[in-house]
């Protein structure tokens, strides 16, 4: 997950793009053009308490996730006074920890049911079904309970994808270097990416992919179903994964074999899975903590439509890049910048936002 800590933005200096290959160390691409395209952030909230997460549910409805425990209510760029859901009696926030990210049922409101991702009282995973009434959300059931090791690396993302599952990001479990290898461990629950059928009463959770070693944030292309990653990194390499829908096979990122695409260890992944290379990975003397996003699909930013946006929670850069035949091309740094960056969000009408844990919420617009 990104590191909680306030940090000064720092200087923008390179982006990396490497070819895995024979162990071979990578080298930096010389420079990345910064984009032309004229963009700017308007805030339509401010003075949250740490928000981590913005989920649309209809044109001007925004759903914003507070780390302590909270979903505050965002309409027309007015917050409601009182949270939709607030359970913070439950959760353990601080760090890496607390209410890290909130699903609607792809049918929603119709389907009145949400789904939450926290830390415990004890610092452990948990995955919660509720069902949003009248009268406030109430509890239906826990989907998943899983023990975490170490406080940090608790991944973060939940969200539907276009096969209609409820996709869930965990981490490797923490610490450094993965000490435990729980990564490459099938056997675990740690460092994969986990998908269930919840209009199924007797479905399990599944291992879509695993070699991660914190999902932070990832995203499904509203167009076309591809399946974009940001997998935080260790001390060198921060990357994008890429997945085409339609992609079959259990799949492995490689974690904590290679970070980004750099041999890390002399050992051998599990073999189990196709191993997934990054379409784009960026050094730690540009950032520290990558933010995946959105490709933006809406009508205001014609420039930007089709592409990929992400970002770096210490830096507060973005860029962007296209995809094409499965590989990241004109990738470019545009010309904004937010620190703190938790989250991008994406409306019901396809335009971006972005979220920034010092407590507001902004909309990417034109200059």
């Amino acid at each position: 997950m990104l590191r909680l800590t306030a940090i000064g933005a720092c200087a923008v200096l390179a982006l990396v793009l490497l070819t895995r290959g024979g162990g071979e160390h990578p080298t930096a691409t010389p420079s990345v053009p910064a984009s032309k395209e004229p963009l700017r952030l308007v805030a339509v909230a401010s003075g949250l308490r740490s928000p981590l997460q913005v989920v649309a549910s209809k044109p001007g409805t925004l759903y914003v996730v507070e780390q302590e425990g909270t979903v505050r209510l965002l309409e027309r760029s007015q917050l409601d006074p009182e949270p939709f859901l607030d359970i913070r009696t439950e959760v353990k926030a601080g760090g890496e920890q607390g209410l890290l990210a909130l699903a609607l049922h792809p049918d929603f409101p119709r389907d009145p049911r949400v789904y939450v991702h926290y830390s415990n009282r004890d610092g452990d995973t948990r995955v919660v079904e509720y069902e949003s009434l009248a009268g406030g959300p109430e509890l239906v059931r826990e989907l998943l309970a899983v023990d975490q090791p170490y406080p940090n690396h608790n991944g973060g993302q939940l969200a539907f994808g276009p096969d209609g599952l409820l996709y869930l990001g965990l981490g490797d479990g923490g610490a450094a270097f993965d000490p435990e290898d729980r990564s490459q461990d099938l056997g675990t629950r740690l460092g994969k990416l986990l998908r269930l059928d919840v209009d199924r009463p007797d479905a399990d959770w599944e291992v879509a992919a695993y070699g991660l070693r914190n999902p932070w944030r990832f995203s499904f292309d509203r167009d076309t179903g591809d399946l974009y990653i940001g997998d935080v990194g260790q001390d060198r390499w921060e990357e994008v994964d890429f997945v085409p829908r339609g992609t079959d096979g259990l799949l492995n990122f490689g974690w904590d074999v290679y970070e980004g695409e750099e041999r890390l260890e002399d050992k051998e992944l599990s073999g189990e899975g196709e191993l997934v290379e990054p379409i784009a990975v960026y050094g730690h003397d540009v950032g520290c903590s990558i933010t995946g996003g959105f490709v933006y699909r809406g009508g205001d930013l014609p420039g930007l439509r089709g592409r990929f946006l992400y970002g770096d929670y210490c830096s507060g850069t973005i860029w962007s890049l296209r995809v094409e035949d499965g590989e990241a091309t004109d990738v470019r740094r545009e010309r904004i910048a937010l620190p703190q960056l938790t989250s991008f969000g994406e409306g019901a009408d396809g335009e971006l936002y972005l979220v920034s844990q010092v407590g507001a919420v902004y909309r990417l617009a034109r200059e």
